[in-house]
């Protein structure tokens, strides 16, 4: 008895000393602070936004459509759970299509402050880019009473304040999106570390790409895209101007009608007036004064005029054969199904 009381009691010492290890171990690692930041960073590289804000306790608002006072469309999060104040903003950006790409993850420091909390770093590869993005940290309760848990003291949530120039419409990481106005800068909240291709294109616009990358909790981003008129409709303006000159120029007046060029005869005429275009001005668009409108500035052109006419002093008979320069403004609209309204300014 003795002998097998005394075996039992070495095996249930060296369980218990297994089991003390084992969740020694665990916690420094698995359940370590590196550990919850890496398992939050890992639901992040495969795009599984659920589980993403779920390990950082962000709750967003029921009723996503809500938007503030200010007109921005921004709404609250719920970002307590984690230490954190409210922060508004939209949460259109908070999609697993628009997340980014993260590999390579690695941690670089672990520091324990003073007030307990603990900053963990990590470096890792953000579309490609070698980021590197501070947390902090602090427990946060035990589970299974052995097992630590932890929260951020600051949420993992950066604000991306995008300006749309020109338009509201621009992609995100292939994802499309629609600003509550053009040129107005528009609170996006995002989770961190996030990164951002930023581009406009469409039938008659375009952009160049722009990257935005969110890399620090609680950080403020901001973001400008200007959005252009793109070659195609340059030049399809080009051939609507051309052609509206061309029809100028069959009318058989000095001054044709509804035309930028013209020229007033102080004698009389003799044979009937015939125009041609010389030059055509050639169409360069800038933004319009109200939205969705773009102008195309005062431009130089010439239409060349022949016509005999007779003096009224002598009663001589002279060709006026010459160019005649004028200058052309035309504001260009968007119409339905992919149309331009292009009306002239003179």
């Amino acid at each position: 008895m003795r002998r097998e009381l005394v075996t039992w009691s070495i095996v249930l010492g060296l369980i218990i000393a297994a089991f003390i290890t084992t969740v020694l171990i665990v916690n420094a690692t698995l359940f370590s602070s590196s550990g919850y930041v890496r398992s939050y960073l890992a639901a992040l590289a495969r795009h599984d936004m659920a589980s993403a804000l779920q390990i950082a306790d962000i709750e967003l608002a029921e009723d996503l459509g809500a938007s503030s006072d200010d007109g921005s469309g921004a709404t609250p999060i719920d970002t307590t759970g984690a230490g954190s104040i409210l922060l508004a903003g939209s949460h259109d950006l908070l999609r697993p299509s628009a997340l980014s790409t993260i590999d390579d993850v690695d941690l670089v420091s672990r520091e324990v402050n003073a007030d307990g909390s603990e900053t963990v770093t990590f470096v890792f590869e953000l579309d490609g880019d070698t980021t590197e993005t501070t947390f902090t940290v602090q427990r946060d309760g035990s589970r299974f009473g052995v097992f630590a848990d932890w929260k951020f003291v600051t949420a993992p949530l950066t604000i991306v304040r995008i300006t749309v120039a020109n338009t509201q419409e621009f992609s995100a990481n292939g994802s499309e999106f629609v600003t509550p106005a053009q040129d107005v800068p528009a609170p996006y909240v995002v989770l961190t570390p996030s990164s951002f291709e930023i581009s406009h294109s469409s039938t008659f616009l375009t952009a160049d790409p722009i990257t935005v990358a969110a890399t620090e909790p609680g950080g403020t981003v901001r973001a400008r895209l200007e959005v252009v008129a793109n070659q195609a409709m340059v030049a399809q303006v080009q051939r609507e101007v051309d052609a509206a000159l061309d029809e100028c120029a069959t009318q058989v007046v000095l001054l044709p009608t509804g035309c930028p060029f013209g020229q007033p005869m102080a004698n009389r005429i003799v044979t009937t007036p015939e125009w041609s275009m010389a030059s055509y001005p050639e169409v360069s668009l800038v933004p319009g004064s109200e939205a969705g409108s773009w102008l195309m500035p005062a431009t130089d052109g010439a239409a060349h005029l022949t016509v005999d006419v007779r003096s009224i002093f002598d009663g001589s008979v002279s060709t006026f054969d010459k160019d005649v320069s004028f200058a052309a403004s035309y504001l260009v609209t968007f119409a339905p199904e992919d149309q331009l309204t292009i009306t002239p300014q003179y």
